[in-house]
């Protein structure tokens, strides 16, 4: 439904300062929240190598890490639809850095009883999948913020843009991964990469002041206090003067596969367990296919400042994609991105192993196309789902690319220890997907990219 701002009452209007606010910690949020979520790919080669794991022992541990970051994705969702999206963004951000911290310890117990050991990393591990959960509140709560404030024609079309700055601070956190690494491994090794990690739980604390929670889910949450207390009809006037539909008879769960959210669920779900097989491939695991003698064959420390460029041209791709989806309509820049994609790591994976200003070309350029429609789908969610299920929406998409990963992992160890390549890998079960993601994102409603949605 798309209605006036002006219909929100004044109590829980938010300024343009609110939205300004909420735009840079939501960036600096999710930057911190990715450099701990992208450690763990990054060193995934190094904590092999101290304890003696196999190249499929890794992958495996690393899909059980998988499976648990897709329940926690999942059970984000219905807790931002109840609890606000303001605390989820908190909790997120708080979790994934405490958990980083403990990522170190278990790393010493795994040194001490490799079987429990293990077992507490990937607990711990699953836990700071809150990190991962992060980026969708940040889609439903940014899209409510803007809908709310930006709301003259030149800014409505400017607001895939400003979304697309925030999804840049993957390839930022990305960066501050691969640099931390640089800098702080050869003094600490790899725990101390984790536990610098623990230091955004601070930021957190000092930033919550500023976040003020979104005018839609204030009201619905005043609205049901209302009912609580037997005014239903109040409650029922509050909404209908802001222009929100009416509580819906069934919880954001079940809701989430009724109506018009039944077709967004299954399209954007389909999408994004396809990519991730090719986000498993390329940027979580991306040192392994890099670095392998079976991959590329390119030197561990090369393989980071690979990293590095790659990820600062992803950041580019971001923006580049926001602007694009401003424009053109974010289901079809989306769709353009992913299968430019697929076909650079085809191409990629193609190139013989001595022409390296070749792969990394191709590598880099392929990071840009495959990260920078996350900012426009990511968005594009928040667009399609009603308010009341935007939340759990969205988490249940991101939980979906999560479960893409755990089914890529399980292929990627099956394969590897069935004594395939690396390089075979990534092009069967890492590039050719994203072209398929590309085509599948295709069978979702358009949303004509000048439309305002409160609700």
């Amino acid at each position: 439904m798309a209605v006036s701002v002006n219909r929100i009452p004044n109590q829980v209007r938010v300024t343009e300062r609110d939205v300004r606010n909420a735009k840079w910690i939501c960036f600096l949020a999710w930057t911190f929240a990715v450099y701990d979520f992208v450690l763990f790919g990054n060193l995934l080669p190094k904590l092999a190598e101290d304890h003696g794991w196999t190249e499929a022992r890794s992958t495996g541990i690393n899909t059980w890490v998988t499976i648990g970051t897709a329940v926690v994705a999942f059970a984000v969702g219905p807790m931002v639809d109840k609890l606000g999206r303001r605390k989820g963004i908190i909790v997120a951000v708080i979790g994934a850095a405490l958990m980083s911290a403990l990522t170190a310890a278990a790393g010493w117990v795994v040194g001490v009883t490799a079987g429990i050991g293990i077992v507490l990393l990937i607990v711990i591990r699953s836990v700071a999948g809150l990190g991962y959960a992060e980026q969708g509140i940040n889609a439903t709560y940014l899209s409510e913020m803007f809908a709310t404030v930006y709301t003259d024609p030149a800014r409505v079309r400017r607001r895939g843009l400003s979304y697309s700055v925030v999804q840049s601070g993957f390839s930022v956190g990305s960066v501050l991964a691969a640099a931390s690494i640089y800098a702080f491994y050869p003094i600490g090794g790899w725990a101390l990469c984790f536990i610098i990690g623990a230091f955004p739980a601070l930021f957190m604390v000092w930033a919550a002041r500023y976040l003020k929670e979104s005018p839609q889910f204030s009201l619905r949450k005043e609205a049901e206090g209302l009912r609580r207390v037997g005014l239903e009809d109040d409650a029922n006037a509050l909404l209908d003067s802001a222009g929100l539909a009416r509580r819906t008879a069934s919880t954001p769960l079940i809701a989430a596969f009724k109506g018009e959210s039944l077709r967004p669920t299954l399209v954007l779900s389909a999408a994004f367990f396809l990519i991730w097989f090719g986000a498993l491939a390329f940027m979580i695991l991306g040192t392994s296919v890099l670095n392998s003698a079976d991959g590329k064959n390119i030197a561990f420390d090369n393989a980071l400042v690979v990293l590095i460029v790659s990820n600062l041209s992803a950041c580019v791709g971001y923006l580049t994609f926001g602007w694009i989806g401003d424009r053109l309509g974010r289901r079809f820049s989306i769709s353009i991105g992913w299968i430019l994609a697929g076909m650079c790591f085809v191409g990629m994976m193609l190139v013989p192993n001595d022409n390296a200003i070749l792969i990394i070309i191709l590598y880099s350029l392929g990071l840009l196309l495959l990260s920078g429609p996350f900012a426009a789908l990511l968005f594009f969610g928040g667009e399609s789902f009603p308010a009341h299920t935007r939340a759990t929406g969205i988490a249940i998409v991101t939980a979906a690319g999560q479960i893409g990963a755990v089914t890529a992992g399980a292929v990627f160890t099956f394969w590897l220890s069935s004594g395939h390549s690396w390089a075979s890998t990534a092009l069967l079960w890492g590039a050719l997907p994203i072209i398929a993601a590309g085509f599948v994102i295709l069978a979702a409603r358009h949303v004509p990219p000048g439309t305002v949605r409160i609700d």
